[in-house]
């Protein structure tokens, strides 16, 4: 969008792209700080504008933070989690919407018209909405998200195509990783209608790991009758990442921000604990009986 404009962009993440995504147009171009850091660190300091898409914490950018406080560039947020701190110059926040994509969307229009977005920007948007909601099925009621879908639809883009390169494009290894987890690695306990998954290192391993395979794990216990609440535990080599999901009124978000550093939307936050899986799971199973109200 901005190179339409005529402007020099650099995007960087602090680590890979998913591979599930890999088939998007300009996924070559970005810059990962696990690999280039140099690069990043003098991208940041020539910057004149940063924008901060979709986290409302600077601790999201794992190890690139410094380097964005310290710019001098104008910066501006971008996102629809709740609860922002106040890290940007200008702060464009609307917990209401579905989506980071969904506020862009708006922003492009105000900022350049509609003329100059295209085909290829709007597949972009599209597939920023239809991941953020996991196929509309959540944080989607709004009537104004289908009217912004339809419009990015007018510019051509093929959305049962978007949906298959997305959704149908994952590996044998990745599928078997599911089946694995699914029959041995998925716990139940029904007293406090929750159910979680733990991953170890050594069976990422087993089966291949790619960026990307575990993308959706955490919803499946949701599927059974009376789960309210999922987990799904990583092991990391210095810590365990966390992702949480709920039905209902559950806040995961509260949950995650109180007991592992974490937070995002009431129904899907995620967190992160440095200790070893042990631990972290004794913790999560020692919270459980004081939200057993909160999870009937």
């Amino acid at each position: 969008f901005f190179r339409k404009m005529g402007y020099e962009v650099s995007a960087v993440l602090p680590d890979s792209s998913p591979a599930f995504l890999e088939w998007m147009k300009g996924v070559e171009d970005i810059l990962i700080f696990e690999k280039e850091p140099e690069l990043i660190e003098y991208k940041f300091s020539e910057a004149d504008l940063i924008f901060a898409l979709d986290f409302n914490d600077p601790s999201r950018l794992k190890g690139m933070e410094i380097w964005y406080e310290r710019s001098g560039a104008t910066k501006v947020l971008i996102d629809h989690h709740p609860e922002p701190k106040k890290f940007s110059d200008i702060t464009i926040s609307d917990v209401s919407v579905s989506s980071t994509c969904e506020l862009l969307y708006e922003f492009m229009k105000s900022v350049g018209g509609a003329d100059i977005i295209d085909k290829e920007i709007a597949t972009s948007l599209f597939v920023g909405i239809m991941t953020d909601t996991g196929c509309f099925s959540f944080n989607s009621s709004d009537p104004e998200t289908y009217v912004r879908v339809a419009e990015l639809l007018s510019y051509g883009i093929n959305k049962d195509e978007i949906f298959n390169l997305v959704y149908d494009n994952y590996s044998d290894n990745r599928m078997r990783l599911l089946g694995y987890v699914l029959k041995e690695k998925m716990e139940v306990i029904p007293e406090y209608n929750t159910a979680f998954i733990s991953i170890t290192m050594d069976e990422l391993k087993r089966y291949s790991f790619v960026m990307g395979d575990t993308e959706g794990f955490v919803n499946y216990p949701l599927s059974i009758r009376c789960i309210r609440f999922s987990a799904l535990f990583i092991e990391k080599p210095d810590h365990v990442k966390i992702s949480f999901r709920s039905k209902g009124t559950f806040p995961t978000n509260l949950f995650s921000k109180k007991h592992f550093n974490g937070g995002g939307h009431l129904n899907a936050s995620g967190g992160e604990l440095y200790s070893n899986m042990e631990e972290t799971l004794k913790l999560f199973r020692s919270l459980l009986p004081g939200y057993a109200k909160e999870l009937k």
